[in-house]
């Protein structure tokens, strides 16, 4: 079921402009799949999906190529293109994200493998970051902003 589920939504992500786990949600049960957000959100992660403009300048879903050079630019991009603010709360790095760009984000943060970073945990546009140490955060802050 989930090797089929994860060919649906491949096939999804390339035949309509997905911008949300949500939209990707509901066309799976249209198409005949019981899924939860958390269901969605993991195969996602799995699939190696990112966001990247769309057609109609909004975000959708595509598959990250698997080229590393490319694909870092393109973390690189999700980043830059995402991230609105980063805030250091003591060995938290707290990052404000455009509405639906956390997990994204986040994705781009994991695969970037800052060392600084233990784990990452994002929401629809805020993502949490544990830092090893609260000078960590703060130079990984500078480090984000620098980005754009």
């Amino acid at each position: 079921m989930k090797k089929k589920r994860q060919e649906k939504i491949l096939d999804l992500i390339t035949s309509l402009e997905i911008e949300t786990q949500e939209d990707l949600a509901e066309c799976l049960r249209k198409e005949g799949f019981d899924v939860t957000q958390a269901t969605v959100s993991r195969d996602i992660r799995e699939l190696h999906l990112t966001k990247m403009a769309g057609s109609s300048g909004r975000q959708k879903y595509v598959q990250a190529p698997s080229d590393n050079s490319t694909l870092n630019e393109k973390y690189l991009r999700v980043l830059k293109e995402g991230m609105l603010s980063a805030d250091v709360a003591g060995n938290i790095l707290v990052i404000h994200t455009v509405t639906g760009m956390a997990m994204a984000a986040a994705t781009a943060l994991d695969a970037l493998h800052f060392p600084e970073i233990l784990g990452c945990i994002a929401g629809d546009d805020t993502i949490f970051c544990a830092i090893r140490t609260i000078e960590d955060a703060e130079n990984l802050k500078e480090k984000l902003r620098g980005l754009n």
